[in-house]
C-alpha cells in the first residue's frame, strides 16, 4: 500500500544516513572537494582521443597514418601528414598528427574506425588553456600515451585490445613462417631438379 509521504520519508532517511554516517565514514560523503580532492574516472568515461605507444613514443606508435580518422571524423578536427623517407617513400609514420580539441565532440568515431588500434579516448578532464588557439591544439608530442598509461584509465578494454594483438601477431608470424617454409622447399626442389638435370646430362657426355 502506497502511504501519502512514504517518498519524501524514505529520501529525508537517506539524507540523514549520509548525513550521520559522513561523521564515520568518508564513502557516506557525496561532496568532493574539488581540486583538493578528485575522484577518480570511471573507466567507460570519455573526454578526448589520445594516440597508443609501445615502448618508444615516436617509433612505437602504433598509428600508421592511413588517414582514416581523419577522413570519417565528423567535426573534422583531425589533420594527420605521413612521414616520408630521403627517397620520398612512405614510411608508415604520421611526421604531424594534430587534433583541435576546441572542435572535438568525442564522438569516439576515430576509435571506432582506426583498424590498428592507435588511437583510444581519454578519461582527463582537465583541459583549460590560457591560448585558446595553439593552447587547444594537441600535437603528436602531446597525444602520444603508453600502453601502460591506456591500461591504467582502461583496464578490461586494453586487455582485451592487447590480446586481440597479439592473436593477430602469432597468426602473422605462423603464416609469414609457413610462406617461408613454403619458398624454402620450393627452391630446393628447384635445386634438386637442376642437379638431375646436370647429372643426367654429364651422364649422358660420358656415354657419348
Amino acid at each position: 500500500m502506497n502511504l501519502p509521504g512514504k517518498g519524501i520519508a524514505t529520501g529525508m532517511v537517506q539524507t540523514a544516513k549520509n548525513f550521520l554516517g559522513s561523521y564515520v565514514s568518508k564513502e557516506r560523503m557525496v561532496t568532493v572537494q574539488y581540486p583538493e580532492e578528485r575522484d577518480k574516472a570511471h573507466e567507460a568515461a570519455r573526454s578526448f582521443p589520445f594516440l597508443v605507444f609501445d615502448q618508444d613514443p615516436e617509433a612505437g606508435l602504433r598509428c600508421v597514418a592511413c588517414k582514416i580518422c581523419e577522413k570519417e571524423c565528423p567535426p573534422q578536427c583531425i589533420y594527420i601528414v605521413m612521414q616520408r623517407d630521403e627517397n620520398g617513400k612512405p614510411t608508415k609514420q604520421p611526421e604531424t598528427f594534430d587534433i583541435d580539441v576546441s572542435v572535438c565532440m568525442s564522438c569516439q568515431i576515430c576509435v571506432e574506425v582506426c583498424p590498428f588500434e592507435a588511437i583510444k579516448m581519454d578519461t582527463e578532464y582537465e583541459h583549460s588553456e590560457f591560448d585558446r588557439f595553439d593552447g587547444l591544439l594537441r600535437g603528436k608530442d602531446r597525444l602520444a600515451k603508453s600502453n601502460d598509461y591506456y591500461h591504467s584509465i582502461h583496464p578490461t578494454e586494453a586487455a582485451e585490445v592487447d590480446e586481440r594483438l597479439d592473436k593477430e601477431r602469432k597468426a602473422k608470424e605462423a603464416a609469414d613462417k609457413a610462406k617461408a617454409a613454403k619458398l624454402a622447399a620450393l627452391a630446393n626442389k628447384a635445386a634438386n631438379a637442376e642437379k638431375i638435370a646436370k647429372d643426367a646430362a654429364a651422364a649422358k657426355g660420358k656415354g657419348e
